[in-house]
């Protein structure tokens, strides 16, 4: 199966969603939160680096739980992301 290329905006709302859950993490290991959530710190760092712009859900939904974020929040923050940054958008050009 052939994954459509993300948008700009889905890109940055990738981004995004990765600096709100570095941000709730605080000052918790990556690893530590990482195993609670049954996820790879590897996974974590990608997600929060902005290296995986679309994880998949269930791993958005253990991330939030483990950091007691509500999806919903989660979900309007980053959909409240309408415009892509001038330099992100020309580096995907």
């Amino acid at each position: 199966m052939v994954r459509t290329p993300l948008t700009p905006l889905e890109r940055e709302r990738g981004r995004y969603l990765g600096v709100l859950l570095r941000q709730a993490r605080g000052e918790r290991s990556m690893a530590e939160i990482a195993a609670v959530a049954g996820v790879s710190a590897e996974t974590l760092r990608k997600i929060e680096t902005g290296r995986a712009l679309a994880p998949a859900f269930g791993t958005v939904a253990a991330l939030a739980a483990t950091l007691g974020l509500s999806l919903d929040d989660l979900a309007a923050r980053c959909a409240a992301i309408t415009d892509v940054p001038e330099e992100a958008g020309s580096a995907a050009a």
